[in-house]
């Protein structure tokens, strides 16, 4: 594991990398609000031990990247997909194979919309369509929503009792196979005490942007993979269904009983499939 602090554009990232600079690269994006911790360490590991160049970063506002104010809005979600080239450029790489991971799965779609000639494979988990056709799709569960907007008597000076927010955010999205308390707590504790400004991350709720890429889905040529479980409460099943239908040739795989979340039961079948398409 190598971590840089990279400059992007007048905007800092926080990268690290995992495995041979030479074997094809993978770029992994997480959601909204989740720092790259969420990218679970063994997993990396595993996934490099396959013969892939493997980074994972903090999108703005999370973790060690450049944070703003709470309850600000600083930058769209092309910006976004722009730091991650951003990235790549910083690492030498031409050409690469996107992981994205809900919202990251969106910015991975304008991504190879927006820089067709650097993005080899798309991989998306857990994500949906970029576009006007979402709203017409089962929308996030309210549980979810309860929860987070219990976040303004957060004491965020309090470790313990901000791990037990992460990780109970965390719990909300799991499905029908076991959660995974332990783990999960540990990487809420890696989150916590990484994090330059843990309520920066609510500033996600306020991205726009991408207008120019709505309901382009089925002008993505390069191979695609969808990876979705039958128990998303965040993203239901169907949005999984949808995005493999809008995207040409894309190839679907059903986690039976996984809900918004990579959970350790499935990353074996993740992994497999990640290399097998970026081969």
């Amino acid at each position: 594991m190598n971590e840089q602090i990279l400059k992007v554009d007048k905007v800092e990232i926080c990268t690290e990398s995992f495995g041979n600079p030479e074997n094809p690269a993978v770029l992994l994006i997480m959601g909204a609000m989740s720092s790259l911790d969420w990218w679970d360490e063994d997993f990396c590991i595993r996934l490099a031990e396959q013969g892939r160049f493997v980074i994972r970063y903090d999108h703005r506002d999370l973790g060690r990247s450049t944070i703003y104010t709470p309850g600000t809005s600083n930058y769209t979600i092309t910006d976004l997909a722009d730091d991650a080239i951003g990235v790549l450029d910083a690492y030498s790489i031409e050409q690469v194979h996107i992981v994205g991971m809900s919202l990251g799965g969106m910015i991975g779609q304008i991504l190879a919309l927006r820089y067709p000639e650097r993005i080899c494979s798309l991989t998306l988990i857990a994500s949906s369509v970029f576009g006007t056709e979402m709203e017409k799709l089962p929308p996030m569960d309210q549980c979810i929503l309860d929860y987070h907007s219990k976040s303004a008597s957060i004491d965020w000076s309090n470790r313990e009792e901000v791990v037990h927010y992460l990780a109970g955010g965390w719990k909300t999205l799991s499905g029908a196979k076991l959660y995974e308390q332990e783990r999960v707590y540990k990487l809420a504790e890696r989150e916590a005490d990484r994090a330059k400004q843990l309520p920066s991350r609510f500033n996600h709720a306020l991205l726009q942007g991408g207008d120019q890429y709505y309901d382009r889905s089925n002008e993505i040529s390069i191979p695609a993979l969808i990876i979705h479980g039958t128990e998303d409460p965040a993203l239901p099943y169907e949005h999984g269904l949808a995005l493999a239908k809008a995207i040409p040739h894309a190839k679907l795989i059903t986690l039976d009983g996984t809900g918004h979340e990579i959970h350790s039961e499935d990353w074996e079948q993740m992994i497999k499939s990640i290399v097998e398409i970026s081969s």
